[in-house]
C-alpha cells in the first residue's frame, strides 16, 4: 500500500489522474458526446502516446546537451539527472510544469486534425491513461518491488538494461515494440557495456 500511495505524492501523477476522471466525467454527464467510435478515439490516443514515448525517450530526451542555459536546465531536470541518479523518485516523474502546456498542446493537435472536441477529447483520455501506465511501469522499474505478472518482471529488467547496461539501446519503458521497429532492441548479451550509463553526455 506504502508504493502505491508514493506513487501519487510525486510528479504529475495525481494531476493525470483528476484530469482523467475530469474527461471520463464530461462523456458521463453528455457535456461531452460518446459514442462507440469514441472507444476506438481512446485506444488511438493511447497508441499515439505509446509511440511518442520512444520517439520523445530516444530523440528529444537523449539529444545532445544544448548551449542555451535554460534549455539545457530542463534537459537536465526531464532526463538526464534521471540517468545520474536513477532511484531519486523526484527526479523519476514528469513535473507538473511540463504535463499542463504538453497536455494543452496534445488536445491543440487533435482539434487541429479531427475538428471535433468530443474526438478530440476522447483522443487525449486515451493519451493521459497511457501517460499514467507509463508513469507506474518506470516507477516500478526503479523502486524495490517486485512484479506480479513474468510481463511485469521482465519489462522492469528491460528498462534497467537501458540505465545500467547501455544508454542507446531499450528505450521502450512500458513495452519494446518501437524499440523493435527502431533497431534499438538486443538481447542484453548482445550489447557491450556503455561507461555513460550515469552521466549521458561527460565533458
Amino acid at each position: 500500500m506504502t508504493t502505491f500511495a508514493s506513487f501519487w505524492r510525486h510528479g504529475s501523477n495525481t494531476l493525470l489522474l483528476v484530469l482523467a476522471l475530469a474527461l471520463a466525467a464530461l462523456f458521463a454527464t453528455h457535456a461531452l458526446g460518446f459514442a462507440a467510435a469514441s472507444l476506438g478515439a481512446i485506444a488511438i490516443g493511447a497508441l499515439v502516446f505509446f509511440v511518442s514515448e520512444y520517439t520523445t525517450h530516444r530523440f528529444m530526451l537523449h539529444a545532445t546537451p544544448q548551449k542555451n542555459a535554460f534549455v539545457l536546465k530542463l534537459q537536465h531536470r526531464l532526463h538526464y539527472d534521471h540517468h545520474v541518479n536513477p532511484s531519486e523518485l523526484g527526479l523519476l516523474f514528469l513535473p507538473v510544469w511540463f504535463v499542463i502546456p504538453v497536455a494543452a498542446l496534445t488536445l491543440a493537435i487533435y482539434f487541429a486534425a479531427t475538428r471535433n472536441w468530443n474526438t478530440s477529447a476522447a483522443l487525449l483520455l486515451g493519451s493521459v491513461l497511457g501517460l499514467l501506465w507509463y508513469e507506474w511501469v518506470h516507477y516500478v522499474a526503479h523502486i524495490p518491488f517486485v512484479p506480479k505478472t513474468p510481463f511485469g518482471r521482465w519489462i522492469k529488467k528491460y528498462h534497467l538494461w537501458h540505465h545500467f547496461k547501455n544508454e542507446r539501446m531499450w528505450f521502450g519503458v512500458t513495452n519494446p515494440s518501437m524499440d523493435i521497429v527502431g533497431r534499438t532492441y538486443a538481447r542484453v548479451d548482445e550489447i557491450d557495456r556503455s561507461d555513460t550509463t550515469r552521466v549521458l553526455f561527460p565533458k
